[in-house]
């Protein structure tokens, strides 16, 4: 990069978080949209062992690798790369985790330099402005837990679009003329548009950028938030009796209810890069089913009931939404049920 276009960019305090595995194009683009935001955060952190190192090198950013293996993670606690507060995460575990993305959050946590958060999914682009309007409304209210605006894209980045990202010369009005939202969530979605239109040709005043405070903690979703340190350590970071898919989020949010952490829905946006979906999830029925219940005995309330509904009309599982005991499962899907719940260019789930 030109050194003289480097000087335009300000770094501000603030640590982003994502977690990724076999993910790294999405994790490319994600990366470049965060080198080309309004302002850089100070350090951004994935929770992964994929990346290629050489490639991270490349972004003008300052990236910190965590390994999510047992052996790897030890081996950097003792040479003081990862804080001893994560050891406790990786006792019992076994030699390797595998994919646990509440885990793998908590111990971007614990690396984490700053005071203020913001996780990310590896599948996100963040728009020019999202990390400074987040991170100011975070400022403003620093006790709460702030979700952005998730736009969701119709088809993957193509190459060309990935190098115009990498290279800042991709804006927001393209991405939005991709973008739609998901009808299944509350969205400011009007606000939202025009915001990002509106920076393509002048960047707007953070305090114009809306936010409403919300009871509705099932609107969380860990896509995209934002929250001080001192707040996810108060809410004890993401429950890691959840394993797998789904529930976890959700989780996160009733804690932050129970402990009076006010939520607040932002009209900041990330772009949400397209990959297949299924609809229902037929591949982790497993896991849904395991963390569903894990999730009503906690909080005696039925997670995810869009899905189990699903379930219970292919007659997989037994469920009522009234009922207190476990949902059993009565069979696994086919290979056949699973292949027809795929659809490759779904935007969302």
């Amino acid at each position: 990069m030109n050194p003289t276009t480097e000087t335009q960019y300000k770094t501000i305090d603030i640590s982003v978080i994502t977690t990724c595995y076999g993910r790294n194009r999405h994790l490319y683009n994600l990366l470049s949209s965060l080198a080309h935001s309004s302002v850089r955060p100070s350090e951004v952190i994935i929770v992964n062992d994929d990346a290629d190192p050489k490639r991270l090198a490349q972004y003008p950013l300052n990236i910190v690798q965590i390994p999510t293996s047992k052996s790897q993670l030890v081996a950097s606690i003792e040479n003081n790369e990862v804080s001893n507060k994560v050891d406790n995460e990786v006792s019992n575990k076994g030699s390797k985790t595998g994919f646990d993305i509440g885990r793998n959050r908590n111990l971007g946590a614990a690396k984490a330099s700053h005071e203020q958060l913001i996780f990310l999914d590896v599948d996100c682009i963040v728009s020019t402005t999202f990390i400074e309007y987040l991170s100011a409304k975070l400022t403003a209210h620093p006790d709460a837990l702030l979700m952005g605006q998730p736009l969701y894209l119709t088809r993957p980045l193509t190459d060309e679009e990935s190098l115009q990202s990498q290279q800042g010369n991709l804006g927001n009005t393209p991405l939005n003329a991709l973008a739609v939202t998901n009808p299944y969530r509350h969205n400011l979605v009007n606000q939202a548009v025009e915001q990002t239109n509106e920076i393509e040709s002048q960047l707007v005043d953070q305090t114009q950028s809306a936010y409403e405070c919300t009871q509705d903690y099932g609107a969380f979703w860990s896509l995209c938030f934002a929250i001080t340190q001192s707040q996810f350590q108060h809410i004890g970071g993401f429950d890691t009796h959840y394993i797998g898919y789904g529930a976890e989020d959700t989780d996160f949010a009733f804690m932050a209810r129970a402990l009076n952490i006010e939520f607040y829905l932002t009209s900041d946006v990330v772009f949400h890069q397209q990959h297949s979906a299924y609809r229902p999830p037929l591949n982790h029925l497993s896991s849904i089913v395991i963390n569903a219940n894990r999730f009503y005995d906690k909080w005696q309330h039925w997670p995810m009931c869009g899905w189990l509904e699903s379930f219970t009309d292919m007659q997989l599982i037994d469920w009522q939404p009234e009922q207190q005991n476990s949902i059993t499962i009565i069979r696994q899907p086919t290979d056949s049920e699973i292949e027809a719940a795929c659809y490759p260019d779904a935007p969302y789930v």
